[in-house]
């Protein structure tokens, strides 16, 4: 029986999960979870990434207590980083991707680069949260701290390089940054230079699925525990979720349903072409060194940033209370775009969507429930623009849409989506990433043989719920509504 330890940390909480292979099955056990709340400090928002490594050591102990584990694996959200001097020591806290600092930055870049030769360099879709863009700000308007630093260390790999000395960059979260050459999976380094951005301070590239090293001697004596491995998994969490999609075919789409919505399809290269630039998909790496090749769409974010905002307000609503409001609301009242830019920055997300169907001529919803019905009207609605478009960037029919993640537990959301987009939905893994994790530990252990075999096991441990279409001419019209306002 085989035991392995994931971290897995998105950009609200973090857990740790010991997960065991017997008899062809996997099984799953939380034996830590932490909140994981970005700092503003003096206008700049960061991650107290001192405290995400200190539950990352308080996980390994209670594992440990919990009967050990054979290997350790972290995944955590894309684009981010820490700087570390010549002395191996953090320079600073890393910035936060929700930091206003590259706001505009972008709009910069492309004085030099325009956006098509960009997107033609590196195939990813272009946010001004991308690394390029943020280590751009820095090359211009903080040189000297960039002067400082010896390493540029993207943040699962940094947590890794906490624990075991080694200074590496794990490939699918290297590829979220817009530094890659996507065809050779390397930095592209004329690019980079054409910025003034300095290349000395990237570290090599390994592949998903390496042992990056073993728990360093200071670590295991500090927390009581043996040198194990651990293994680059997909550092970045879609990667890994993508993993763990439960398919039996070499063409699906699947939407990895958390803060963010990815939503897209595995390809054995990557896909780059205007048509893709104009609908934002991007060409991120994957296991096996496959293409995740997907548009990242405002997910969940905005329903948990509204229930912030009615907290405040003294209602203190469950999500399932949130859903059940949400049903209750007549349908098809007003709709948003999830990715207006000002969603994306928190804040009285209540006011903002309501502001948003105002400007647009809709009708304004007063409601929590009509509020929360718009949300998930228009996240199922822009999953079918996606759906469409990725048909027909990559001239394949797909039946079906895998939903993994968190967002599964949302039930309105996901026959929503099997409505809007005229499909059936497969709800499952609710815990996508961190299976995710778990399942490239057991391939790089020998435990399981590969890819297919590690989706078929996940298939058979975990329940899926499938949803059929429903009122698919009400959702037609809805659509039409719908692309006039995005």
């Amino acid at each position: 029986m085989k035991k392995v330890l994931a971290f897995d940390l998105g950009a609200s909480s973090g857990r740790g999960i010991i997960a065991t292979l017997d008899g062809g099955k996997i099984t799953l056990e939380e034996i830590h979870r932490f909140p994981n709340n970005g700092v503003n400090v003096r206008g700049t928002f960061y991650w107290d990434i001192l405290y995400l490594f200190d539950q990352i050591k308080q996980g390994i102990v209670k594992a440990r207590l919990a009967g050990g584990f054979d290997s350790i694996g972290i995944d955590t959200w894309g684009v981010d980083f820490g700087l570390v001097d010549e002395n191996g020591d953090l320079i600073g806290n890393p910035v936060h991707y929700r930091d206003a600092r590259t706001d505009n930055i972008p709009e910069e870049v492309f004085e030099l680069i325009s956006k098509d030769e960009l997107y033609g360099k590196t195939g990813i879709q272009i946010l001004n949260f991308n690394t390029i863009f943020q280590l751009y700000y820095l090359a211009k308007y903080k040189a000297d701290l960039l002067k400082r630093a010896n390493k540029f260390i993207f943040i699962p790999d940094l947590l890794n390089y906490f624990l075991t000395g080694v200074q590496k960059s794990e490939y699918t979260i290297a590829s979220t940054s817009q530094m890659l050459n996507p065809s050779e999976r390397t930095w592209d380094k004329d690019l980079l230079e054409s910025l003034n951005i300095p290349t000395d301070i990237l570290c090599d590239i390994i592949e998903t699925g390496e042992v990056l090293g073993k728990l360093s001697p200071e670590i295991c004596a500090e927390l009581g525990v043996d040198s194990v491995d651990v293994i680059a998994v997909g550092g970045h969490d879609t990667a890994s979720a993508v993993v763990s999609v439960p398919t039996t075919c070499d063409d699906f789409v699947y939407i990895s349903c958390g803060t963010w919505s990815l939503f897209g399809t595995e390809l054995s290269e990557p896909l780059i072409c205007s048509e893709g630039l104009k609908a934002s998909y991007t060409n991120e790496g994957g296991y096996g060194g496959t293409i995740r090749y997907l548009t990242n769409i405002m997910g969940l974010w905005l329903i948990q940033e509204a229930r912030r905002s009615w907290q405040k307000e003294g209602h203190d609503l469950s999500f399932g209370e949130l859903a059940e409001l949400a049903a209750e609301a007549e349908p098809f009242r007003c709709f948003v775009d999830p990715d207006y830019s000002e969603f994306g920055k928190p804040g009285n997300m209540p006011g903002k969507i309501q502001q948003y169907c105002k400007r647009t001529g809709q009708y304004v919803p007063q409601t929590i429930g009509e509020i929360a019905r718009c949300i998930y009207e228009s996240l199922a609605l822009k999953y079918r623009h996606a759906f469409i478009n990725l048909g027909k960037l990559t001239g394949k029919t797909f039946s079906g849409i895998h939903i993994v993640g968190g967002g599964t537990n949302a039930s309105i959301l996901c026959q929503m989506t099997a409505s809007a987009c005229n499909t059936s939905v497969s709800a499952g893994p609710v815990e996508a990433t961190a299976l995710g994790n778990v399942a490239v530990q057991f391939m790089a252990s020998g435990d399981i043989s590969g890819i297919k075999e590690a989706r078929s096991i996940i298939r058979d441990s975990f329940d899926i719920k499938t949803y059929a279409p429903q009122d698919t001419a009400l959702w037609d019209a809805a659509y039409e509504k719908f692309l006039e306002i995005i």
